[in-house]
């Protein structure tokens, strides 16, 4: 046993307790992060357009700052982004977070040290909860590997370094685990994502391996690349003890995952994004992720029944309910006021507050009413796979509208396809009736028609996500969308 190994559970043990104890008081340090944000605002072109001065409460912010998506900030973060001082925090940010997201083109995040702090913070506090819930340490004395962009930055005409989130933190991890971190910074900088996985095979087939983080469709990657190499996970590293992931959910991946890591690996999930860490799993005991509500990061939720709405209500999170859709919206320390970022969340528990990522507010199907969510649509595979015996490597829903009726249709990569096609079809249809009565009732009085699978061919999502330019790194496969948007590319490699 090593001494990080050794003393980790203590230092686990007070810093969770502490977090604990934090819990009671979460409404409370939300409200005065508020102000803490408004005080430090409240110089800068935004707090002044804004009248920061007169807020003093939370009932005058939401009167006096409107939520924005990132396109209604974009004239003030193209102002910051050319070198301007003072736009939405004080100063100049330190980095620039580029982000492409699945809904929209490339965004960039303004970074702050307190906000790199949180990112740090949200990382290390997901590997002591961990440790806290299982005893388990004893991966601190193998090698990690972290999946992640390149933290070879680029610099803007103002002098702003740029880059993936993934490569900037890559920048800041302690010293005490960066001498375990596999891959080395020079695989980490390949830009091109096969060679770079071809590389970090290499180096990691020589690993002692004991935790892998990142994004499940790239590590999926990842291990099926090593296995094509000749290579079986289950037997290179057999100390390997834990998957840290996030960024998507896991249920569709969590199958094909168990088939090629070993038997008996934990699975741990984050939620970090580029406009804040918002959460980590703290237990196997409950559903949810713990919201962190002491990063310094003041949050705000619009129930979906409501959103898009010009009167749609902000709750703070004193006024949440457990089990509401609600659209995520934050201000965090580095001048993003009143943000929608973009996801939906479920509330699973108020003491201490975890919530479930059900979905995007842009991702979901309700080309004829029925509003399918993604929580909804994940849920629906999950089952059809248990029934069938299937592994998907990833899928893909939309609506289709023709002459012969209109419906969704699912395109789907297996890596086991069904032992049953029909069956797989009939459940996600039946499971999803279940789950979304206004589907159910579409489908029953035969507006909608019974929705289509078509299986598509090996490597068909790899071949969407490289023709997109979104290989590798933080880059999501995008789930559902409301419109045939990409119709053409999938059709065409459906197999006959």
């Amino acid at each position: 046993m090593g001494i990080k190994s050794f003393l980790a559970p203590w230092v686990a043990r007070v810093r969770c307790n502490y977090l604990d104890a934090l819990e009671s008081k979460a409404p409370e340090i939300q409200l005065k992060t508020l102000i803490q944000l408004i005080e430090k605002g409240k110089h800068t072109d935004f707090g002044k357009a804004h009248d920061f001065k007169s807020i003093q409460s939370y009932k005058d912010f939401k009167t006096l700052v409107p939520v924005r998506k990132y396109e209604g900030l974009a004239p003030w973060i193209e102002r910051l982004i050319k070198g301007e001082q003072n736009v939405l925090w004080p100063g100049q940010p330190n980095y620039l977070s580029k982000t492409s997201g699945t809904t929209s083109g490339a965004k960039y995040i303004p970074n702050t040290p307190a906000l790199l702090r949180a990112q740090i913070a949200g990382a290390r506090d997901a590997l002591l909860f961990y440790i806290r819930e299982t005893g388990n340490a004893a991966f601190l004395d193998g090698s990690m590997m972290f999946l992640s962009g390149s933290p070879e930055l680029e610099t803007n005409s103002a002098g702003i370094p740029v880059g993936r989130l993934s490569g900037i933190v890559n920048h800041f991890i302690p010293a005490y685990l960066k001498r375990n971190q596999v891959p080395s910074w020079d695989t980490n900088c390949i830009e091109d994502w096969e060679d770079k996985i071809q590389k970090i095979v290499t180096e990691t087939s020589e690993k002692d391996l004991r935790l892998i983080s990142g994004i499940p469709p790239w590590v999926q990657n990842f291990l099926e690349s090593l296995r094509a190499s000749g290579k079986d996970p289950k037997t290179l590293w057999p100390h390997l003890q834990v998957l840290v992931h996030g960024g998507v959910d896991f249920k569709p991946y969590k199958p094909v995952l168990n088939n090629l890591l070993p038997k008996g690996i934990h699975y741990w999930e984050t939620y970090p994004a580029s406009e804040s860490f918002i959460g980590v799993q703290d237990t196997y005991k409950a559903e949810g992720l713990r919201l962190m509500t002491s990063y310094g990061t003041f949050y705000e939720f619009i129930p979906m029944s409501e959103y898009g709405s010009e009167k749609a209500s902000r709750l703070s999170l004193a006024e949440v309910q457990i089990g509401v859709q609600y659209a995520l919206i934050l201000t965090n320390p580095a001048g993003l006021w009143a943000y929608d970022i973009g996801d939906t969340v479920r509330f699973t528990s108020l003491n201490p507050y975890r919530i479930v990522v059900t979905g995007r507010t842009a991702q979901y199907i309700s080309a004829f009413g029925e509003h399918v969510i993604v929580e909804e649509i994940n849920h629906a595979m999950e089952k059809a796979c248990q029934v069938t015996g299937a592994l998907v490597t990833e899928f893909i829903v939309m609506p289709e509208i023709n002459e012969k009726g209109s419906g969704h249709h699912w395109y789907v990569e297996f890596s086991t396809p069904p032992s049953d096609k029909l069956l797989f079809q009939q459940t996600i249809e039946s499971t999803l009736s279940s789950k979304n009565i206004y589907y159910r009732d579409l489908i029953q009085g035969k507006i909608l028609s019974p929705l289509k699978v078509s299986e598509l061919q090996n490597g068909s999502c790899f071949e969407f996500m490289k023709s997109s330019g979104k290989l590798g790194g933080q880059n999501k496969f995008p789930r559902a969308v409301n419109h045939e948007k990409y119709k053409t590319f999938f059709a065409d490699r459906v197999l006959p």
